[in-house]
């Protein structure tokens, strides 16, 4: 078994725990996969921080939008971040909500590996 930070040394914390569980029966060729896929679609936390940031300027919910959750997305436009204290619950959360994406990302790609 080999370790994922090979592959992807950008992980840390929790998000590295998980997808090494999530990956722990895959061979090298099928870690190498796993990674250039999982790269490409996963959000760095410092994204969503930074377009959360992007909400206190008048365009709230940009990073609902990037999270792929486009109904608090548009909730968030219309209500100004629902008056700004959802958007400083992101802010303070910006790390969950891309630990959350990431994970669902990481096992949709682990799955299309399993099959192929």
């Amino acid at each position: 078994m080999s370790n994922i930070l090979n592959y992807l040394p950008e992980l840390e914390g929790e998000e590295l725990m998980f997808v090494q569980n999530l990956v722990s029966g895959f061979d090298e060729q099928q870690l190498l996969q796993f990674s250039n896929i999982y790269r490409t679609r996963r959000k760095e936390p410092m994204l969503i921080l930074l377009t959360a940031l992007v909400g206190f300027l008048g365009i709230s919910g940009i990073h609902r939008f990037i999270l792929n959750q486009i109904g608090m997305g548009i909730l968030y436009l219309l209500t100004a971040g629902i008056c700004f204290i959802g958007t400083i619950i992101d802010l303070i959360n910006h790390k969950k909500l891309a630990f959350e994406y990431n994970s669902n990302v990481a096992r949709e790609v682990a799955m299309i590996i399993k099959k192929g």
